[in-house]
This record gives structure tokens, sequence and C-alpha cells, in this order.
């Protein structure tokens, strides 16, 4: 497979990297702090604050745009419908098993996006998350963050991928 050189770029990472030059085709390589791959934003750092925010933006437009055009906010039409799963939570989840929020701040403010979409839902102003979430059939997005990871190591850890298990988690006797 031919790389074009120019659209090419290096992400040193760690903070005892030595920041070495990359050259392909005779083309010094440019240096970038963060890429956006497959919608993916990756920082040098790891972290995914921007990623975050970039998400919980494209989500809370699906949401003003749901908000705007749909007079019937019931239940039967926002959940079923999948206005909201196929609107909203998808630029939530997507690739969540890469970009995975650790921090708490960003853990929150991806949910914020979740608890004002049960909140938009006819009927649910007056009850507390945890009881819309219920009400509404949903799960917390950190639990369905949790539950894609272990979905992931139970395809890796059983050889549903073409990758040596290994690479990943050493066995444990005893």
């Amino acid at each position: 497979m031919l790389f074009n050189a120019d659209k090419c770029r290096v992400i040193h990472m760690g903070y005892n990297n030595t920041l070495a030059e990359y050259h392909m085709n005779d083309v010094k390589l440019e240096c970038a702090s963060e890429e956006k791959d497959l919608g993916v934003i990756i920082r040098e750092d790891l972290k995914c604050a921007k990623q975050c925010s970039e998400a919980v933006k494209k989500a809370n437009r699906m949401l003003g745009m749901i908000k705007q055009n749909f007079i019937d906010r019931s239940k039967e039409r926002i959940i079923p419908l999948g206005l909201y799963k196929s609107l909203v939570r998808l630029h939530l989840e997507y690739c969540c098993q890469i970009w995975n929020p650790y921090y708490k701040k960003d853990i929150k403010l991806i949910e914020g996006v979740q608890r004002r979409a049960t909140k938009l839902v006819a009927g649910m102003q007056d009850f507390n998350y945890n009881d819309r979430l219920k009400i509404l059939g949903l799960q917390r997005l950190e639990e369905r963050r949790m539950r894609s990871d272990l979905i992931e190591t139970f395809k890796i850890v059983n050889r549903k991928y073409d990758i040596n298990p290994e690479l990943f988690f050493s066995p444990r006797c005893g």
C-alpha cells in the first residue's frame, strides 16, 4: 500500500519521548499534538476532553433539532421510534471503546445530554434522572460504555478477533 507522506503526521506520546524526526519517501513527517481519524480525536496526552466536547456538541444539535421539529414528544414517539437512540445517542457512543472518558467532568458532560433528552419527553420533567431512565427503559451512558468494553474483552479473550489475547491479558494461575 502506498502512503502519501504529505497526509501523514507523527504524534509523540509519553513524557520521556525523545521527539524523534520521522521521514517517509525522503519527506520529513509533520508533528501534531492531536489528529482526527475516523471521526475520533486522538491527542498526544491521550485525554479525551476534546472528543467529549465535540460529541456533546453534535448530540445537543440533534436534540435541539428534535425539540424544534417534533410537537408530539411522548414516550412512544421519542424512544421507540428511535429519535433519541438513532439521532442523539449515536454521537455519544461512536467509537467509545477508543475514547472512553475517565474523568468525572467528561462523564458528567456526556451524561448531561441524556439527562436533557429524558426531560424532553412529555410528562418526565417532575421525575429525577434515575426514575426517568427506569420509566423510559434506558441505561446510564457510563453503564453502556462499560458493557461495550466487556463485550470487546469477551471477543478478544475468546478469539473472535484475529488478535493474540496475550497482548492485552496475562493468564493468572491460582
